[in-house]
């Protein structure tokens, strides 16, 4: 289920959207109720189904 690792993300986290990788790397805002608002660098601010779209973390070093 898509939702369980969404779950997890939090302000401040850093995402990428694999359905739309143009749109690179993505700081989220807010999760609310599985509808996250992510603000990508190349798309702006988007917000998202988590039921819908698995977003992936991003750890840098």
């Amino acid at each position: 289920m898509p939702d369980d690792l969404n779950a997890m993300l939090e302000p401040g986290m850093l995402v990428q959207n694999p359905a739309a990788p143009d749109w690179g790397t993505g700081q989220v805002q807010s999760n609310i109720d599985g509808r996250i608002t992510v603000n990508f660098r190349e798309q702006g601010k988007v917000v998202i189904d988590g039921s819908q779209v698995m977003l992936v973390p991003v750890f840098k070093p």
